[in-house]
């Protein structure tokens, strides 16, 4: 029987910044952050943004990940992003879906659309990360 030494990092995983899903929640609170700045400093004024600009300028900040996995994959990516897109439109739709059921009394109704896109951002870009290893792998 051979013997095999484990040291401890390689039995506790911990999320590496580098992994783009990780990446992805990181760039969106980031993302969040500076819309919340920005509002605070426009509360004064009478200003605040709307949850399309919040859903804008969050999904500008937190594509990087995505298109750092697009640009390093070889040729077969189309379904890669096709299965992604579905992904992130499932998701975005049913997360949409029960937070307009959970909150039914929400003044607006993009808040449920943009929970809906920060949940499924980060599922679409899991799937775009499989696919992809998974056609380097075959």
């Amino acid at each position: 029987m051979a013997d095999e030494k484990v040291s401890a990092s390689d039995s506790i995983r911990r999320p590496s910044w580098d992994h783009p899903v990780v990446a992805t929640i990181a760039l969106e609170l980031g993302g969040l952050t500076c819309c919340g700045l920005i509002a605070l400093v426009g509360w004064p004024f009478g200003w605040l943004p709307d949850s399309d600009f919040l859903l804008i300028e969050t999904g500008l900040i937190a594509i990087g990940p995505a298109a750092k996995l697009y640009s390093r994959a070889g040729p077969p990516r189309r379904l890669a992003v096709v299965a992604a897109l579905l992904a992130l439109a499932a998701v975005r739709l049913l997360v949409a879906a029960a937070v307009n059921w959970a909150f039914p009394a929400l003044t607006d109704p993009g808040v449920a659309i943009l929970v809906g896109y920060l949940v499924a951002l980060p599922v679409g870009v899991a799937v775009l990360a499989r696919f992809l290893t998974r056609a380097k792998v075959a």
